[in-house]
Order: structure tokens, then sequence, then C-alpha cells
């Protein structure tokens, strides 16, 4: 509709005349200025921003900086219509999609009312993954009719129970009833995180109370008290609806509804010893439609002793209750590694350790394309290696690749402990997403942990724990962390003061310069400041890292289990001990006796090597000869498949008899020596030997 109809005027950003608040907001006519908008239209360009206060002009969007944005848009072309006075533009800096705000809805764009507002095309919208298959037959939860379980623009679900799966529309039209106060899951009545989730897949939830709250005598009707028999054959000379104040006339209501009633006479009830409870039962026929349906309703009445229902009431009857026990994490990943196939590959190939981070990043290349399988598995290759052994090139791949996305120019701060950083340049390139799937890809293909996220970046990330607030530890060691540590301990209004306009910039920039009063209101500001500069500038890096976090399904399981995996992502990684070398590996005995003697020798030689190694009186560390086992020095957060094992070898002359490995199988071969001095030598020399072979 680009021409007005009957008059109506039409959108002076859209051009259209539709007036459906639900998908284009409120329509806006300014008589004075002869000016119409719609609101989201508004809220989504890309050329404008909320400078006056919420009831000046359009909410707070002033007549000049509208019209300016007419003017600005008037130059950009519709991709979808290509018609001029396209004013809204994908998020991400890279692409160049511009579309009308309606227009963008047709082109499944995704317009997230949150933050910054900001709108992402096809290619680089959210989205949602499922990791376990869905029950059929399913129903949209809003309108009842049949869904279809897969996932797309049209198909959403809730992140919480996995089993709430809705029509778009629907659950748009849901939002814009119910709006934030009661706008939850259906199924599960999950509030935060179902809203949270919505809002990020582009749903418009109206921030007021809901429709229904809305309406004038809405709730006159409760007003009045249920008078009506509703018993098979009333008894009632005068009538149905008459109602003694007591007695066997007198109606009594259903203690669970109120909305059902009987005479006492008329139900044969007791006034001294029973309760009345009318149940309804619903027995719903499908037929073509879920909304074709027909009601039974048949009268059930219960009677109940008073003192059994007082003597129950203390118990709690849990009919649906199930007890959850938390999954660990090498469980939850090693789910998700069965979406890899064996069958498909996707080469990698590194020319030296220095080309990890570039080797990585055309991985992701390709996995950016639509066509790529992100549960292809990882073949990879480096170019100086003479001896290729894919468990071994793809651990020590991965290996390295998580200390070097650590350096990555999207963090700051200590080793061990970073943040997210903000980089204009990272945000044109899309960085934060790449590096976010490359960490969900180590994960789930058997990468070691990430153990580098500060506890801030963990609880920005997955709001674990739910109760934490920024420390100035957070900061770690910069110019801006000096002069809000001043202000933190300032022990005087002069020094407070000093120290806050030494640090006027950063405070200005964060809307945090304020006058302070008195001592104790530094904290509140000390504290406003760590959320801006940890939490609320940083929300859009957050979001494209959680969109690369969920490659594979991994956000989400971890969203689920955040207590297990705070340690695969937060520091410090525990220092492998003898004791947990020990507790890695399992023995393989032979079944003859007197074999059996001269292994468990063997292994009191082992455990009294590791013990040795870790007191550092060994040529090489624990890591290495971790490495030498395993191919890797560090266990896989999804643990070690098949588990590292040891068995045994004798040799006709033990000064001959080295240890061997089997990195396919985390397999080690320890020969029979007759002294734990000729055994710690080989082991030595073995270990060290494959070191200087592998460049470690």
């Amino acid at each position: 509709g680009w021409e007005g109809k009957h008059g109506d005027s039409f959108c002076s950003l859209c051009k259209r005349c539709d007036n459906i608040p639900e998908k284009y907001g409120e329509k806006i006519t300014l008589q004075q200025h002869n000016l119409t908008v719609h609101y989201f239209c508004l809220l989504m360009s890309s050329g404008i921003c909320q400078r006056g206060e919420e009831d000046e002009d359009v909410h707070g969007f002033l007549v000049d900086d509208i019209k300016k944005e007419i003017r600005r848009s008037s130059r950009l072309r519709c991709m979808k219509c290509k018609k001029v006075g396209a004013s809204v533009g994908c998020s991400i800096k890279s692409c160049r999609q511009m579309v009308h705000m309606p227009c963008g809805l047709e082109q499944e764009f995704i317009f997230q009312f949150t933050d910054l507002f900001p709108s992402f095309c096809k290619k680089h919208a959210p989205s949602q993954s499922c990791v376990s298959s869905p029950s059929l037959p399913l129903s949209c939860s809003v309108c009842l009719e049949p869904i279809d379980p897969v996932l797309s623009y049209n198909v959403l679900k809730c992140p919480a129970c996995h089993g709430s799966w809705f029509h778009r529309n629907c659950v748009q039209h849901y939002a814009h009833s119910a709006a934030m106060f009661f706008f939850k899951c259906t199924l599960c009545n999950n509030k935060d995180q179902f809203q949270q989730e919505m809002l990020r897949m582009g749903i418009y939830i109206p921030e007021r109370d809901a429709a229904w709250e809305l309406e004038e005598n809405a709730y006159e009707d409760l007003l009045q008290v249920y008078q009506h028999c509703d018993a098979v054959k009333c008894h009632s000379h005068k009538g149905r609806k008459y109602s003694s104040q007591s007695g066997y006339f007198e109606i009594v209501r259903c203690k669970l509804c109120g909305s059902r009633g009987t005479h006492r006479k008329c139900s044969n009830l007791n006034p001294n010893i029973y309760i009345y409870i009318y149940i309804i039962i619903y027995i719903f026929s499908f037929f073509k439609s879920a909304k074709q349906m027909q009601h039974k309703v048949y009268s059930i009445n219960i009677f109940i002793y008073i003192y059994i229902l007082n003597c129950s009431s203390s118990s709690s009857l849990s009919l649906f209750s199930r007890q959850c026990v938390p999954a660990t994490s090498p469980e939850v990943l090693m789910d998700l590694a069965h979406q890899i196939s064996q069958q498909q590959s996707t080469e990698v190939l590194v020319e030296d350790d220095d080309g990890v981070m570039e080797a990585a990043l055309r991985v992701l290349r390709v996995l950016r394309q639509s066509d790529f399988n992100p549960c292809c598995t990882l073949s990879v290759k480096f170019s100086q290696d003479k001896h290729s052994n894919n468990i071994r090139n793809q651990r020590r791949f991965l290996r390295r690749l998580v200390s070097k996305l650590q350096m990555a120019e999207i963090f700051e701060g200590p080793d061990g402990s970073k943040n997210l950083a903000l980089n204009s340049k990272a945000l044109r390139d899309d960085l934060y997403f790449e590096v976010g799937s490359l960490l969900a890809l180590s994960l789930v293909h058997g990468g070691p942990p990430v153990g580098f996220f500060s506890p801030a970046l963990y609880h920005s990330l997955f709001n674990y724990p739910t109760n934490y607030r920024p420390t100035l530890q957070d900061l770690g060691d910069t110019a801006f962390a000096h002069k809000i540590r001043q202000i933190a301990e300032a022990k005087s209004m002069k020094e407070l003061r000093m120290a806050m306009q030494s640090a006027s910039q950063y405070l200005e920039a964060a809307g945090c310069w304020r006058k302070i009063r008195e001592l104790p209101e530094k904290d509140m500001l000390v504290e406003d400041v760590l959320n801006f500069y940890l939490i609320i500038r940083l929300q859009l890096p957050l979001q494209r890292f959680r969109e690369g976090l969920r490659t594979l399904g991994l956000f989400e399981q971890v969203q689920m289990c955040t207590e297990a995996f705070h340690s695969v992502f937060c520091g410090p990684v525990e220092r492998l001990t003898a004791k947990s070398v020990m507790e890695l590996f399992t023995v393989r005995f032979s079944e003859e006796k007197e074999q059996q003697e001269k292994e468990n020798t063997t292994i009191h030689f082992w455990k009294k090597y590791l013990h040795e190694c870790e007191e550092g009186q060994c040529a090489a560390p624990l890591e290495d000869l971790l490495t030498f086992t395993t191919a890797t020095d560090l266990a896989p957060s999804i643990g070690f498949h098949p588990t590292p094992s040891i068995s045994f070898f004798s040799s006709p002359d033990p000064s001959c008899a080295f240890p061997q490995s089997h990195w396919d199988a985390n397999h080690l071969f320890l020969p029979i020596q007759p002294s734990y001095e000729l055994f710690k030598k080989h082991l030595d020399y073995t270990v060290c030997q494959f070191s200087v072979m592998q460049g470690i």
C-alpha cells in the first residue's frame, strides 16, 4: 500500500497505510507537521536516535530528526520492493542489505526490540537450535494448529523446556496481548529465559499491563457471586437461583473454581461434614483442525471428609514431580559430539603453528557458507609434518587454537581472566561470532577447556552465578581500572572529588557523572561504572559471541548446566599432578599370575616415575608424558575416548626395550624392566626424543 486509501494517511518512512500495531507498532499522526509514522519504523531506522523525552513529539523521536531520516532514506533503495525510502539496514557493518521495515518482515529480517534495537537480515539473523528430537505429533502452543517441528524463521520454541513450539505470528499476537508482565511459556511457565529468547528472535513485548487488564470494567463479573444450582435434578420449589442463608437450600460453590454450585439437598451434601468439588472434564476430539473440538462436560460430586483433607493438607502431593540430576560437562559434550559424522570431513591445512589462527578462520569462512555442515569431522594436516596422524593433528590443532584465541583482539584483561573488548573493526568483520563458533567447535570436537573467561564474562553470557556482581578485579590492570580503583579507595570527599575529576571522561561516557554528597555513595557509582563497562556497552558483541557459541547447540546446553561448565570456561585450568595422571589410566593386566607379578612391579615403577616428574626430578614434565601417550598435554573437556590405558610387554633384551604409544587408542605400552633405574632412563629418553621431534 504505497497510496493511502479512503483518506488514510500512509507512513512517511515505509509508505504504507496499514494500521497493525503488533506488526508495525502504533501508527502515529502529527497533524500540525503533516507527518505520520509507524512506531516500529522509527525504532528500527538506522539513522535516527531518541533525543527527546518520552512524551516529546513521537515517544522521544524529535520531528526534525524524523524529517532528516526521511530525507536520508529517500536516497536508499529497498532490496525487496526496489523503491526508495529504505531506512532499515542490517546491523552487521559489512552487510549492505537495506529495506523498509514492513519489507524486512517479508524478507525474514529479525528486529530486536531491546538495547540498541539492532536489525539482522536473513543471512545474519540469529537462529535457534534443537539438540534432541521432539516428540510427535506437535501443535502450536498458542493456536493448537499442527506445526512442523523444524526450527525456522516462522517456527520458534521455548529455550527452557524445549517442548513448547510456536508459529511466529501466534507468539507475536500472544506477546502483544499478554505484554511483559504476563508473557511466559504456555507449557513450563518460564518467564525470564523465555522472554529473553523471544526478544532475541525478534518478538516485540510491550512494556505495559496485559490487554485484558486495560479493558474498562474487565473484572465486573468477579464482583458477582455465582448463584445457581447445577445438579441434574433441583429440588428447590423457588428455582435453581434461590439460595438460603443456611440449611439444605444454601447454594454451595465449587471450592476450586467457584463457577459451579449446588443446593446441599440436591446433591445430598451434609452441612457439617462435606465440601463440594465440581470437576469439568474436557474430552478433545481432533478432526482436520485442532480448533474443531467437542467438549463433553461431566459433573462429578466428590465427597471428601474434612478431617482427611486437613490431615493431607500438610503433605505435598507431587504427581508430576521428577528428580533432576545435573549432567556433567563431559556427558553433555559427548551427547553433542554424537552429531559429528565420521563419513564426512572438512580439511584443515596448517602451514605451521603460527598459522593455526589463519587455518581456523579458513574453516569459519567455509562454515559461514549456507551448505557447510559443522558436524563434519576435522581432518587436520600440518604442512611440515611428515608423519600424519589425524587424532594427533586434531588435538594439537585444537590445543594451539584455544591458546591463540585467548590472544585475539576481541578479548582484554589478564591471562586466564579475559573479558570481551569493544572493537569496532571486530564488530564489522563479525569476529565475535567467529571466535564463539571456533570455541564451540573446539569443545565439541574434543578440544581442551577454554579456561580463560573471567567470572564477569561467564556471568554476562550465561547469567551464572545469578547473584554475581562485577568487581574491580574483572577490569584487569588498565588505565581505566586504575582511575576507578582510585574512586573506590577514596577515604574522604576531597579524595573522591579528585578521583572523579581524573576519571570524568570515563564517567561521562558511561552516563555515571553525577554529584556525590556522601562518601558511601561511591560504592553505587563504582558498581554502575562496572556494569556499564563490562556488560551494558558490550551488548552487541555479547550477542554475536552467543550466536557463535550456539554452533552445534553448545550454548543452549551450557545454559542448562551452567554450574557444571563454569570450570570449563573459567580459569585456572587445573595443573597436572601425579595423582590426576594415574587416575586417567586403566591398567590391563595379564591373566597369568607370574606375569602379573612383573606387571605389578612395573606399575610401581610407573607411579614412582609420575611422582618424580611432579617434583621435577625427571627429564620430562608430566605434560610431555601425557602428550606422548595421548597427543595432548591437557585432558579434553569432553574427556578421553577411549579411556587411556596401559599394557605391558617383555623383551629378550631389556636394554633395547622402550615405551611405545598408540594415539588412536590412547594406549601406552610399558616395557617390563628389571630395575627402576633402567625403567626411568628409557622412559626419559623416549619422551624427550618425542618432544624434540614434535617441537614441543
